[in-house]
């Protein structure tokens, strides 16, 4: 089933800047909230999946500051 939903001018170029051309909008959106937080599921997974996890995240976040730079370097 498909949903639509109404976001603003100033999100959708957002989210747009952030799509990689091989991803879908809703891909970009997917991976822009991200998965839980280790800490949320850490009874749920091994200590070295949550490590993992942890590392993961934390070079996306890295990431995502960069590419976050780099947008409002364009903008001024």
């Amino acid at each position: 089933m498909r949903k639509s939903m109404r976001i603003s001018e100033e999100f959708h170029e957002y989210i747009a800047s952030h799509k990689r051309d091989d991803e879908t909008m809703e891909d970009t959106l997917r991976r822009l909230i991200g998965g839980p937080h280790p800490e949320d599921v850490a009874g749920i997974l091994s200590s070295d999946t949550a490590a993992t996890m942890r590392s993961r995240l934390d070079a996306k976040h890295e990431a995502d500051a960069d590419e976050k730079r780099t947008l409002r370097e364009r903008f001024e």
